[in-house]
């Protein structure tokens, strides 16, 4: 199954609170997602939000599964890309263990205006929360 997945972080400062939001499309069904981060940097919440975007897909996928990963953070797809974050080497670990699963992904940089849902998600999870 071809599964699309949307990541995004928004935080209210550098550092500040933070939260990630989350668009998984798949199989006809789209699932929005929003969480809070707590007091983090913006690259700091990128990650958390790839890392939180990549458990829920787990939950909800198999590893034969085609997995599309979109997000608007050029340090994070990069960091993918590179398998390398010199700042970010424990988040990153973290995020290719759950990536790693999977026989087939493609990780593609997005700019934020094709990301507007996963955004918009991040910014309630920072108001609400939860």
């Amino acid at each position: 199954m071809l599964i699309k997945v949307y990541s995004d972080a928004a935080s209210q400062g550098n550092p500040g609170n933070s939260g990630a939001g989350l668009v998984i499309l798949y199989d006809g069904q789209q699932i929005q997602r929003h969480h809070y981060l707590g007091n983090m940097s913006n690259h700091e919440a990128e990650f958390a939000a790839a890392i939180w975007a990549f458990q829920v897909l787990a939950t909800l996928s198999s590893d034969t599964d085609t997995i599309m990963y979109y997000a608007d953070s050029k340090i994070v797809i990069d960091s993918i890309h590179k398998r390398y974050a010199k700042h970010f080497g424990t988040q990153l670990a973290q995020l290719l263990h759950y990536y790693d699963r999977y026989h087939l992904i493609i990780s593609t940089w997005i700019p934020e205006k094709q990301n507007h849902g996963a955004h918009q998600l991040a910014w309630q999870a920072i108001h609400r929360q939860d």
